[in-house]
Formats: structure tokens, sequence, C-alpha cells
């Protein structure tokens, strides 16, 4: 399968400031690729160095077999592109920030642009000074995709939106993988990259630390445990269950992390009456710094 992304030693430094440092990294042709870290990593310097709005300071990038350096202009006309912080003219409606982005795009027909704002329930008609932070995401995100492009690159894309547009979004994401489409997403929220990329690279202090499929990296998260039975119970033996790290105990509240598979757990908590059981993912930022802080 051929690379929408490339990059051979990608650099780009401030001086003495952090940027990134030799990342080698092929995103292939429709997938949803998924790009994490966290804040001051390097995602965003990454993006803007793959797409011209920086350039490298050493290595070399392509996209669609494009050198970043020499056709940056025919790139970014393949590209849809939503940056994690970006202004929209504030007099103008969605529908006029859509005609106009149609007009430099050569489209000519925004059904598919409306028909992303129903399903967003993006609002096209009010002035952008008068639209909510999520409401003015909806309509970043419909400027990225409304024209179809070979790649979209999203960074942070569901920052803003309640749950359930987040939701719709994603679909949207599955509809464009299925085309054939490939997707090159920034998040910091665990669930959307389990859900919806097909591989993940993790990017820390400006290197890129692994490329993995979503199911590995996924599997290596622990859990987060909170068990509350109707009275106190010993928390020995949860203790000492194979995976089980800092268990608290709070007469009849246990916690823990488990950082093995649930099973032992089940059959031991099934002994008492229980009356709730939490079991939730970690943090991106926890995970992160438990599989790769030690890591040089």
């Amino acid at each position: 399968m051929s690379a929408a992304i490339e990059t051979q030693k990608l650099t780009k430094t401030y001086g003495r400031s952090r940027g990134i440092r030799y990342v080698d990294l092929a995103v292939r042709e429709g997938e949803v690729f998924g790009f994490l870290g966290p804040n001051g990593a390097g995602k965003t310097t990454t993006i803007r160095t793959l797409f011209g709005f920086l350039r490298p300071s050493e290595g070399r990038a392509w996209v669609f077999g494009m050198d970043v350096r020499k056709r940056s202009v025919e790139i970014r006309a393949r590209v849809g592109n939503l940056p994690g912080e970006f202004v929209l003219e504030d007099r103008m409606s969605g529908e006029d920030l859509l005609q106009f982005f149609a007009r430099l795009r050569g489209v000519k027909d925004l059904g598919y642009a409306r028909e992303l704002a129903e399903r967003l329930g993006a609002d096209l008609h009010r002035p952008m000074r008068r639209l909510s932070r999520g409401n003015k995401q909806k309509v970043g995100l419909i400027q990225a995709m409304f024209h179809r492009p070979p790649l979209l690159v999203l960074d942070e894309p569901t920052s803003g939106l309640d749950p359930l547009v987040q939701e719709e979004f994603l679909e949207i994401v599955d509809d464009v993988r299925a085309e054939g489409r490939t997707v090159f997403f920034s998040s910091h929220v665990l669930s959307e990259v389990e859900r919806v990329c097909d591989r993940v690279g993790i990017i820390r202090d400006g290197q890129l630390v692994t490329v993995e499929p979503t199911r590995e990296l996924v599997n290596k998260a622990f859990r987060h445990v909170t068990l509350t039975f109707d009275e106190p119970v010993d928390p020995g033996p949860f203790r000492a269950l194979p995976g089980v790290r800092d268990l608290k105990a709070d007469g009849a509240r246990i916690s823990f992390a488990l950082h093995e598979a649930p099973d032992g757990l089940v059959k031991l908590a099934a002994k008492h009456r229980l009356v709730s059981l939490d079991y939730e993912r970690p943090s991106l930022e926890e995970i992160f710094l438990t599989y790769y802080g030690g890591r040089s």
C-alpha cells in the first residue's frame, strides 16, 4: 500500500526550544492514523512542517509522493486541514465562508457541505461572532471536509463538541475511510482513538516513540477500578490479585489500578455484595507515562 504521508528524519527546531527531531513516519493511503502525545510533545509542529506552514530544519517529507519543500501548494490542494487553533471571519456566516472556500477550491456544489452541516447540527446562517465555541468547531470541520479531499488532517477535531456530535463526527470519519481517503488525526481522547484509528503514533518531547496498531496500544492500557460494597471488606485478597497496584481502601470502598485481565477481580468481588463497580480507562497521558516514560 502506498504512503499518503512519509517522513525521513524530519526535524524542526526553534533555537534552544524543543521542536521535533528525526521523525520517521509512514501513513498509508486509506487508513485513519492517530497521532498522539501530551501537550507540547510536537504534534502541531509536525503537522505544520508537513504541510509547508513551517520549513524543516533537517530531513525530508512527502505527501502523496510530493516533496513538502518543493510542492507545498499542490499538496495543500489535496488536503483538508483543521488546525488545533483557527480563526474564522467574525462577520461572515458559515454559509458565506463555505461559499468563499468553494470558490477558492473550485467546488461548484455545496450539497456535501450541507449534508455535513445537518449531520453535525451546524448553524450556517448566523455570523461567526454569535456562535459558541462548539458551533465554530463544527464550521471548521465542515470547511476541512466539504470538498472531499484525499487527505484529512484534523488537530483535536472534537474539541468543544458535545458527546452526541462527537459520535456523529466519528461516524463521518468511518465514511471517509470507506471511501478510501486518509485521515491524520491528532487527539487526546483515547476512546476516540480506539473507536476510529487503524494505527497510532506516539510522540514525546519531539521524538516519535512508537507506531503500532490501535488494538495493541489499547490492550496495554491499565484500568482504574473502584469497588463499593454494602459493608467494609478485607482489602488483602484484592491487593494480592495479579496486576493490582496502588490499592486504597476506605471502609466499604476499594480503589486501585488493574494491569491484568479482570477475570480474577470479578470472581473475588462476586463473593461479596457489590453496590457499584467503576471500571475506567486511564487518560492518554497516564498511558503515555506508564508505557513510554522510561524510554530514552
